[in-house]
């Protein structure tokens, strides 16, 4: 794992579609909007925000976590609509002894079924594979969050299991999650 890749600088990535970049104060509207609305996070370990000041300060906590190299929250934008926050897209738990991080994402309701989530999810497999030489990615799925697990499939992650009252996710309690999976060499393969 080359966390250099990660951690030096803020990491930009791009499809043709889309660019993942960090998360200023310029888009706390956005950032808001998607805090504040309780179906962006109906299966998610989050709690909504209904308060924008709290959201303010978020933004500084992204940052906080990044140079503690533990968390790294990127904006989703459409490269059409290039300073427009859709979503966020994170890298965490990077576990170098086993090589491996695990990944999660969610949209603005509006950009729900546009292809974005598949689309973010790719990019970042690839830099993580790529360029940060990570052997395993991961994501934890509540199960009855088919759209997120459709996404995970389509990006070639297969189910490994089901852990049973496994975490607590705030919010939610004690909850159940389904573990999806993508080694480098399943990676490599399916190019």
């Amino acid at each position: 794992m080359n966390k250099e890749k990660v951690f030096a600088e803020f990491p930009l990535l791009n499809s043709e579609k889309l660019v993942l970049k960090k998360i200023e104060d310029a888009h706390l509207q956005e950032l808001f909007a998607i805090y504040d609305n309780e179906k962006v996070f109906e299966y998610c370990g989050i709690i909504p925000k209904h308060n924008i000041q709290t959201v303010s300060k978020m933004i500084g906590h992204f940052d906080r976590d990044y140079k503690k190299e533990n968390i790294v929250k990127w904006g989703i934008f459409q490269k059409s609509h290039s300073d427009q926050l859709v979503g966020i897209i994170e890298a965490m738990e990077f576990n170098q002894k086993v090589n491996m991080v695990t990944i999660g994402y969610y949209l603005a309701e509006d950009y729900w079924g546009k292809g974005l989530a598949f689309d973010a999810v790719n990019i970042l497999v690839k830099f993580l594979f790529e360029e940060v030489n990570i052997n395993r990615i991961q994501a934890e799925v509540m199960p009855l969050n088919e759209a997120s697990k459709k996404v995970l499939q389509k990006n070639g992650f297969l189910k490994e299991g089901l852990l049973r009252q496994a975490k607590v996710w705030s919010g939610k309690g004690v909850v159940d999650l389904e573990i999806y999976g993508l080694l480098k060499e399943e990676y490599i393969i399916d190019k």
